[in-house]
Order: structure tokens, then C-alpha cells, then sequence
């Protein structure tokens, strides 16, 4: 197990719970109080960890971190399965997959979607990319992590990219929540007494979610219960509440921006999920 921040730690927890006696490499020292008591060796370098076991999880910081850990590792990985668990861009998981192939490793590129409580539990969820031989082959250790663990193509940054997506939703749907409490507090109303009416939001979200996915998936776009120019309408008012109150807008607009240029595309009439062509600026 090489690195042990929060997540590295719930891996390397997960596993001793499971039955294993992982081998623990951080490049910090001293990041691995309570593991040793309950079985975990430490190793002084990475390439030491490596060299413990046929199977190397890799959970650091960036992809700068995991470059530097590979390179730290180095010929030690020959032979070895790398698993990397850092959060990367679907990018960065290629050029790192390559980097740890080139010192003979194969390689499963993960993605962790689901927080550092879950690990070790049911309801964790971990997918990997790479050679199906390679994760059928580690399919029963891996599931020590999570109760979801799954294959999702042999492309190194398809992992990454559920990982990236989720995180846009993640990021965006709780700024979007923070500044409406903003907003709440601005006229005069408590989080707290705005809060219970958020809940009904997410409620409506898996239904919205899997139709919209239909719409994108087949390319088209009916607007039989919400237009694009009904969101731009809705998006303009809020903006320009907030604005009223000095709060920030500049997510609000860069929403109302992108709207905008639908409207202009002609596709006011079509439903919500047609942003999505509006947000793709690549040349069609």
C-alpha cells in the first residue's frame, strides 16, 4: 500500500480488516499509527513496499505524487499488478499507466466514487480500467475495498472518467446548494428553515437523471415538460436576485451563459438535456 493520507489509510484498514497484512509505504513517515499494532508491516521506500507483494495499491495525492511514487518504485514493479487509486484526470491516468508499464508492472487504472467511510463496506464503490484478465484476476482482493467493485473497459482513463464526471455533479451540485443558502440568509431565511425544503430536490434527481441520460444518449431533445428558454428564464431571475443581495454570481452565469447560447442556437424549444450539445464546443 503505497501512500497513506485519509484514504490510503481506510485502504490499508479495509485490508487488515479483511484478513491481509499489507505492506505500507507514505512518503511522509509516521502516517501509520494503529495499522502495525494490527498486523501491517512498513517499509523505509517504496520500492521495499513494492518488492513485498505481487499486488501494489497506489492511493497518493496527484498525478505528480504518483509519477514521483512510480518513479521512487521504479524496476521494483516488474512483474508486479499496479493498482492506482489516485484521483487523476482521465489523461493522467494513461501517462501514469504507461509510466508504471514501462517499469514492467500490469496495470489497473481505479477510480474511488464513493467517500473514505465507505471503504471496507457495502456500499463502497470502486471501478477499474485496464486488461479484464488483469482485474478478474485481483477481482476477490479488491473487493476487501468495497462492496462495488467493477470492471468498466480496458481504456487506463475510463476509470478517471466516471471519477471526473461524478465530480463536476458532486462540486457543482454543492455549490449550487451553498449559494442558495447564501441566497436563503440574504432574504431574511435561516438555513435551517430552508433546508427541509431543499430535500425534495434530490428526491426528484434519479428519475430527471436517467431520462435526461436517454435524451443524451439518443440525440434528441423534447421539450414537452421543461425548455431550455423556461431554464433561461428561471436562471436569469435568480442571478439577478442575487446580484440584488451582492452575493457571488459568477456559477449562476456562467449557467445562464451557456443557456443563453442554446437560445441562440435556436433550441429554446427543445428540453433542458439539450445543454448538453451547447456545452460540447468541439466541432460536430
Amino acid at each position: 500500500m503505497l501512500g497513506l493520507g485519509p484514504m490510503g489509510r481506510a485502504l490499508a484498514a479495509a485490508l487488515l480488516a479483511a484478513g491481509y497484512s499489507p505492506t505500507l509505504w507514505n512518503r511522509t513517515p509516521g502516517r501509520a499509527p494503529g495499522l502495525a499494532e494490527r498486523g501491517a508491516r512498513t517499509a523505509v521506500s517504496a520500492a521495499e513496499a513494492v518488492a513485498a507483494s505481487p499486488l501494489v495499491l497506489l492511493c497518493v495525492r496527484d498525478a505528480t505524487a504518483a509519477r514521483a511514487v512510480l518513479d521512487a518504485a521504479g524496476p521494483a514493479l516488474d512483474g508486479r499488478t499496479l493498482v492506482n487509486l489516485t484521483s487523476v484526470s482521465p489523461e493522467e491516468a494513461r501517462r501514469n499507466a504507461d509510466l508504471a508499464a514501462g517499469y514492467g508492472a500490469q496495470v489497473l487504472s481505479a477510480a474511488i466514487l464513493s467517500p473514505t467511510p465507505t471503504i471496507g463496506q457495502p456500499r463502497g464503490v470502486i471501478v477499474c480500467s485496464g486488461e479484464e484478465a488483469v482485474f478478474r484476476a485481483h477481482r476477490g482482493d479488491l473487493g476487501a475495498l468495497a462492496g462495488t467493485v467493477d470492471h468498466v473497459g480496458t481504456d487506463p482513463g475510463r476509470a478517471a472518467a466516471y471519477d471526473t464526471a461524478l465530480l463536476d455533479l458532486f462540486w457543482t451540485t454543492a455549490h449550487g446548494y451553498l449559494h442558495a443558502l447564501a441566497l436563503a440568509r440574504a432574504e431574511g431565511l435561516s438555513a435551517a428553515e430552508f433546508a427541509p425544503y431543499a430535500h425534495g430536490l434530490p428526491r426528484m434527481l434519479p428519475a430527471l437523471m436517467d431520462d435526461w441520460a436517454r435524451r443524451v444518449d439518443e440525440g434528441r431533445h423534447p421539450g414537452e415538460r421543461a425548455t431550455v428558454a423556461s431554464a433561461a428564464a428561471g436562471l436569469a431571475h435568480v442571478a439577478r436576485t442575487a446580484r440584488g443581495h451582492g452575493l457571488d454570481t459568477g456559477v449562476l452565469d456562467a449557467a445562464l451563459a451557456l443557456t443563453e447560447r442554446a437560445l441562440a442556437a435556436g433550441r429554446g424549444a427543445e428540453g433542458v438535456s439539450a445543454l448538453t450539445e451547447t456545452a460540447d464546443r468541439r466541432d460536430r
